[in-house]
């Protein structure tokens, strides 16, 4: 058995799996960030998802196989490796798992540990992917200079426009009427409040924002929508990069995924992903994504066991 876990700023997803690919269980909690919610919050969420999905599929944590725990903001403080490193041994009681970042979940997911390139765009945002044996990555350097094409990003350049529609730097549009009704602001200048003091600035409170922005755009509002234009355009910036830095030849073509929230049903970025992707001509292939990035996960758990899925669980997996 395989466990996957696909941690995320604003939740969780927890995933075992056999060597059939069947799903044994799964389980949804809340936020692996350990800079918003601290060492001891990862600690206790991980314990309390492992114990739910092991309690689903009737076994115990000595009956994996293998895990593989992708978390937000892994490797990106060489400071808190050996803290990170260590929470699954604390949840499981042995040391047959291996911790990365959430982008190789969502890259594992959506091509199903093939070739190519998986965007996220979820809380944050990061390109990824692997080709001949090579790996590389673009973007995901946090909310604060980075995760263009974001939520957080988007929610970030709506209140923006917001604040510029209020002081009459740019026309007043749809969203301007609709950041006021759904914060219930009595005065523009109340954003403030709202922003710094009852949300805090937290990284995933704030990117909640991000839905104001893709209802402007859906009602109309030009600038809401350039908003929109501007974060997939982004992205594709993030494709290209890990093209180049993959060393893909000229006119070879690559399979480029997607996951998070922004590409969902109701996210807004699938269809201008898609048209600014194009406009690179031949070079890449959209690709709807396989399976879910938890599943991708334990896919990658299997993986790096040396015990990869058949071809026929796979396809198992993917129904």
């Amino acid at each position: 058995m395989f466990l996957g876990i696909d941690g995320g700023g604003t939740k969780t997803a927890f995933a075992l799996i056999d060597s059939a690919g069947n799903v044994l269980a799964r389980h949804q909690d809340s936020s692996a960030y350990y800079i918003e919610v601290g060492m001891a919050g990862v600690a206790a969420m991980l314990a309390r998802g492992c114990a739910a999905v092991f309690a689903a599929a009737g076994v115990t944590a000595a009956d994996v196989s293998f895990a593989f725990f992708g978390l937000p903001a892994y490797g990106e403080d060489r400071t808190a490796l050996a803290q990170l490193n260590a929470l699954p041994r604390a949840v499981l009681g042995h040391d047959r798992y291996l911790c990365g970042n959430d982008m190789v979940c969502s890259w594992a997911g959506s091509l199903a540990c093939a070739d190519g390139i998986s965007i996220i765009a979820g809380t944050g945002s990061m390109a990824y992917g692997e080709f001949a044996g090579r790996i590389a990555r673009a973007g995901g350097w946090g909310e604060l200079f980075s995760d263009e094409g974001s939520a957080h990003w988007i929610a970030r350049a709506g209140l923006g426009l917001f604040s510029r529609m209020s002081d009459g730097r740019a026309p007043r549009g749809p969203l301007h009427r609709l950041v006021r009704e759904r914060l219930s602001l009595q005065e523009d200048l109340d954003l403030c409040q709202v922003v710094y003091g009852e949300l805090k600035e937290q990284r995933s409170r704030i990117a909640a924002l991000s839905r104001l922005v893709s209802e402007a755009a859906a009602h109309g509002d030009h600038q809401a929508q350039a908003i929109i234009d501007t974060a997939a355009a982004e992205l594709v910036e993030m494709v290209d990069a890990v093209r180049r830095a993959l060393g893909v030849a000229d006119g070879q073509e690559v399979a480029v995924s997607y996951s998070g929230g922004l590409f969902g049903d109701d996210g807004p970025l699938h269809t201008p992903f898609a048209a600014a992707l194009a406009t690179r001509g031949a070079a890449y292939r959209l690709a709807p994504p396989r399976l879910a990035p938890v599943l991708g996960a334990a896919l990658y758990a299997a993986r790096r066991a040396g015990t990869p899925l058949s071809t026929a669980a796979l396809e198992h997996l993917a129904n």
